[in-house]
């Protein structure tokens, strides 16, 4: 991410919750919108967005970390699970998130492997900010279902 230029998006409403989401100069908005009863489901809300910021942060981070020692997981598939309940006034507000990376190669002569998954999470600035207010717990599978973290 450039340091230089702060990320920012831009969001204009077109039809009650639906709002088209501009991240980029040059790039096709994406539709955001509410589910049902509130909107039509016709984009992610709110909450799958922070998901798959949560998510993709994290895998972004798994594959850097792994690429600085060469190691290569054949594809990652992330699934990113959010709890909604309510607080103590009532609202509804994401409770935690749990994030579950599955990597298409075995851990079998991963070298330093171990290394990887103590740090990865700690280059993941969106993971990382967000759970300092949600509890966020990760989970690593290799290319055989088992788990490694």
């Amino acid at each position: 991410m450039d340091d230089k230029q702060p990320p920012s998006v831009t969001l204009k409403q077109f039809n009650q919750y639906q709002f088209d989401l501009h991240y980029a100069d040059g790039q096709s908005p994406i539709v955001t919108d509410e589910p049902p009863p509130l909107g039509e489901g016709a984009g992610p809300s709110p909450s799958h967005l922070l998901l798959a910021a949560v998510g993709n942060c994290m895998s972004s981070s798994l594959y850097f970390a792994l690429s600085k020692f060469k190691l290569d997981p054949k594809g990652l598939t992330t699934t990113a699970t959010g709890e909604i309940g309510r607080n103590a006034a009532g609202r509804l507000r994401v409770l935690s998130i749990a994030v579950d990376i599955h990597m298409g190669a075995p851990a079998q002569g991963m070298e330093r492997l171990d290394r990887v998954l103590m740090q990865f999470e700690q280059f993941c600035t969106v993971g990382e900010s967000v759970r300092q207010g949600i509890p966020v717990t990760v989970s690593v599978f290799d290319g055989t279902g088992q788990k490694l973290k």
